[in-house]
This record gives C-alpha cells, sequence and structure tokens, in this order.
C-alpha cells in the first residue's frame, strides 16, 4: 500500500467521505507523492501521449495561429505568452521555434508557464529556459496575452452527482476493508452549477461539474478583456455537457481502476466545453468553438505543412508523417473526440480555424 493511500484511508476514517474532487486532487497534485510529482508522465516512456508529442507539426500550427493572433492585435512590443498545464515544455519550444522567423514576435513574448508541479518545472526549464512560473494565473503580470492550454482541463477535479428520487446527490469517496468506493450523499453548493438542460434528468443519471475549470476561465476572460489578447483551448471532451461517468485513470497507456492505485495513474474527466463557453461569455469575452480538433487543424494548414515536410523525404519518413498526422486529425484518433475552444477580447477579429 502506497503512502498517499494510507494518507487517503486514515483520512477519510477521520472524516468520512470526500468528494471526488478533493480525492482526485489529492491523487494529482500531492506535493511528495502526487502523480505530477513522477519523474516520466508523458510520452513513450510515461502513461501517455500528448499531441506536442505525437508531431511537432502541431506546435507549429498553434504557433502560427498565435502570431495571426498577434498580428490582429497590432503588433504589440511586449506581451505575455502563457501556457496552461505546459507537460515538458514540448508545444512551447515548438511555438518559439515556429514563430522565431515572425518579425518581432519572439523578442516580444515574455513566456510564463502556469505550473504547480515542481518536477515538470524542471523539465521545462530544459525545453525553454527564459521561461516564468506560476502557480497561478494571478501572479502573472497585467498586459496583453496569448494564451495557450493543451490538455490542461481535464485534469482539474471535478464533482460528480447522481440523480436519486428526483434529486441530485454527491458521489464521495469512500473506504471499506482498504478498498476505496463510491457513496452518495447530501450534494455541495456545486450542485447548483449543473447546466439547466441537465437539472431534471431521469434517475440514475450522473452529472459532472468542474467548478475549477470554469473559475480559471472567468479568470482568463477577465483578463483578456482587461488587457487584450486571446486564449486557445484543446482538450478532449463533448460540446455540450451530457450526463455519464467520464472519471478515468491512466497507466502506461492502459485504461485502469481510478481507485487501485492513488498517485500511480493519470486522472482525468471529459472537458465540458459549453460551460466554459459560457463561463468565458460571462465574464463578458467573446468565446468561438468548440469545433473538432481536426477540422481546426486542417483549416490552419497542417495538411500542407505535413506535404512539406514528407517533399523529399524517404519512404519510412514520408509514412511516419502521414501516420503523425492521422493521429492528430482523423476522427477515429484525437480528430473528432478533441475539441478546440478559442476565447479573446471582443476588439479582436474572429480567429481562423472556427
Amino acid at each position: 500500500m502506497t503512502e498517499l493511500k494510507q494518507s487517503l484511508i486514515r483520512r477519510i476514517e477521520a472524516t468520512g467521505p470526500i468528494t471526488l474532487a478533493e480525492f482526485m486532487a489529492e491523487c494529482l497534485m500531492h506535493p511528495q507523492h502526487g502523480y505530477y510529482q513522477k519523474e516520466r508522465v508523458f510520452g513513450k516512456d510515461g502513461d501517455f501521449i500528448t499531441a506536442p508529442e505525437v508531431s511537432q507539426m502541431f506546435g507549429e500550427i498553434i504557433g502560427l495561429y498565435m502570431a495571426d493572433r498577434w498580428y490582429k492585435m497590432g503588433k504589440p512590443q511586449s506581451f505575455h505568452l502563457i501556457e496552461f498545464g505546459p507537460g515538458r515544455g514540448t508545444l512551447m519550444a515548438d511555438i518559439l521555434r515556429a514563430t522565431a522567423p515572425v518579425e518581432g514576435f519572439v523578442d516580444a513574448a515574455e513566456v510564463h508557464f502556469i505550473e504547480t508541479s515542481l518536477q515538470l518545472r524542471e523539465l521545462q526549464k530544459k525545453k525553454v529556459p527564459h521561461g516564468n512560473w506560476h502557480d497561478t494565473l494571478n501572479t502573472v503580470p497585467e498586459g496583453p496575452s496569448l494564451i495557450i492550454g493543451n490538455e490542461f482541463f481535464d485534469a482539474l477535479p471535478i464533482h460528480q452527482y447522481e440523480r436519486q428520487n428526483g434529486e441530485w446527490l454527491e458521489r464521495r469517496v469512500h473506504v471499506e476493508d482498504g478498498v476505496f468506493q463510491l457513496v452518495v450523499t447530501k450534494p455541495t453548493a456545486h450542485v447548483a452549477l449543473i447546466p439547466e438542460h441537465m437539472k431534471d434528468g431521469p434517475d440514475g443519471s450522473i452529472a459532472e461539474i468542474c467548478p475549477s475549470a470554469l473559475s480559471i476561465m472567468g479568470d482568463i476572460a477577465l483578463r483578456l478583456n482587461t488587457h487584450g489578447g486571446s486564449a486557445l483551448f484543446l482538450d478532449y471532451g463533448y460540446r455540450i455537457s451530457s450526463f455519464g461517468d467520464t472519471f478515468q485513470a491512466l497507466k502506461n497507456h492502459e485504461y485502469v481502476d481510478p481507485f487501485a492505485e492513488p498517485g500511480a495513474a493519470d486522472l482525468t474527466a471529459h472537458v465540458a466545453f459549453d460551460q466554459l463557453h459560457r463561463a468565458a461569455t460571462e465574464a463578458h469575452s467573446k468565446a468561438y468553438g468548440s469545433t473538432p480538433q481536426g477540422m481546426f487543424l486542417m483549416a490552419l494548414g497542417i495538411g500542407s505543412r505535413a506535404q512539406a515536410l514528407a517533399s523529399g523525404a524517404d519512404a519510412a519518413k514520408q509514412e511516419k508523417i502521414l501516420s503523425e498526422l492521422k493521429r492528430l486529425t482523423a476522427p477515429d484518433e484525437m480528430g473528432t473526440l478533441f475539441k478546440v475552444l478559442a476565447v479573446q477580447n471582443h476588439e479582436l477579429p474572429p480567429p481562423p480555424g472556427f
């Protein structure tokens, strides 16, 4: 039994069942035993592969998108280039490389990472040594901003509610004979955040809410509305909130029991893009999407970029590039499950790809 599991069991035995959000937060971000303190999380040797690790093309396309938004902002001589949940720093490194030929962009950019894991910060410093690190957006200085987040919101802790006898109850994590299990209890105040179209769901329905995601999106939208700029988020999830249990765990690229080994597997849930969209607009920013990742990347020219990279390459290299393109854009790969949401200041023209 791991130290984190022992700690969680002691906590539950002392205070009673904890919310799923509390369980996720401890498993992922415990300062000593949390999942994101592991040495290897991303890549083939880790537990999962994100789009920037699939191909350099992903970061290049995102970089050109950011350059376009910078031009539309009037090419400010100084701006904050902010990434939420930057992983190993691969995406930011690719963005900076792709935008190096854009006169003035890299010189004007001040890079900021929103990252709480000390382990991941060290990996990011190897790829982007001149970055600035923050626990939250609140400590990033004021000013125009370009913001990116890839697979950030899916790892934020969720609350789950179950409909019984016409009312919503909260699903909490309890322990019995050393085994974690879900029980239903009176709901927390966050139950009020269940979208209107879901509130009268049938008995047996499960609704998921991520208050921290809504709060963060509100903060982002307020910053953009006040100081100018644009944000782009890519993640897997649904365009319109629906019923169902999407809480899951990944270890060694396979789905595992999320309660079996706390801290040893990545815990995630599908992102409710309609809720993020609403949080942005309620904070008086303009939101676009969500739109499927495959359509977005193809609209921005990733197909042409793949052709350029493959031109003159040997057969093995061409096959690799085609495989990477398919992984990022095909409906049966990341193309449909992953969605894209843009949020920006009202003064900016609509973003490309939507």
